[in-house]
């Protein structure tokens, strides 16, 4: 049995932490600070395990080395990830046995070529899937496309679209008002985003994360995962005065209008 906790770190990342209570062991996703986590394990009595690691940017890299320094564990990571760090390279289809978790790992190039996803897969100790997605979805919004395509941004969106929708989602950063600022000017009406724009407002006025989410959450309010709607696709159209022939054509004129919101 575990739980997991929110690690927060640098200006607005997320350090996810998988904390077996009973063995008082623990797994680190993306720990771009060493800091925050060698506290949050002492004041939980919790022993370094192992580290997961999505993608290569230092913010989710940025303490390994650091925390390897006061105990050697394995680090995790993608097979096109050439951080030194790595210890065991992850590719589609592989799955990872840790701790008595089975780990399922898909690749999702978009925002960074190397990026990979972990699946929980629901278990009797789970009440649905969990999925560590990285920088490749955040509530309401997606990771910028530093190194990918419109098509594998489209891609990534369509294998989230595709999972269960009680699925949970942990994404990395806490960027939910602002995406759903932009939520609002694509799809004024949609009263799911009002809704989910006061409830993210009450979070965060109680210091409390706005996350995780959910696949069932993500499909009602964020553009990225809504490109094949109508709604969405009249309000790119409007936006940009640009032809939207292909889904993928709307993915890549929403991101460049994200962009520059």
């Amino acid at each position: 049995m575990f739980t997991i906790q929110p690690i927060e770190s640098l200006s607005d990342n997320y350090i996810w932490c998988l904390a077996f209570e009973q063995e008082k062991h623990a797994l680190v996703v993306d720990p771009g600070d060493a800091a925050p986590v060698l506290a949050h394990l002492k004041d939980n009595n919790l022993t370094l395990a192992g580290i997961l690691v999505t993608h290569h940017h230092k913010d989710h890299t940025g303490g390994i080395q650091a925390l390897l320094d006061h105990k050697d564990v394995p680090v995790y990571g993608p097979q096109a990830c050439k951080h030194p760090t790595i210890t065991q390279h992850l590719a589609e289809g592989d799955r990872l046995n840790i701790l008595g978790l089975s780990m399922h790992i898909h690749e999702v190039p978009a925002h960074t070529l190397d990026h990979i996803f972990y699946k929980i897969p629901k278990t009797d100790d789970t009440e649905a899937d969990i999925i560590f997605c990285g920088d490749t979805l955040f509530r309401a919004g997606c990771g910028r496309l530093f190194e990918g395509s419109p098509e594998q941004l489209m891609a990534a969106m369509e294998l989230l679209k595709s999972q269960p929708e009680d699925t949970v989602l942990y994404p990395t950063h806490e960027y939910s008002l602002a995406n759903l600022a932009f939520a609002a000017a694509v799809e004024p009406l949609n009263a799911e985003v009002q809704s989910c724009i006061q409830w993210c407002e009450a979070q965060r006025a109680d210091g409390k994360p706005t996350l995780p989410t959910t696949v069932a959450e993500e499909k009602q309010i964020n553009p990225f995962m809504r490109f094949d709607c109508q709604p969405v696709i009249d309000a790119v159209q409007k936006q940009t005065n640009e032809p939207c022939d292909t889904p993928a054509d709307v993915v890549k004129l929403l991101r460049r209008w994200k962009d520059h919101f």
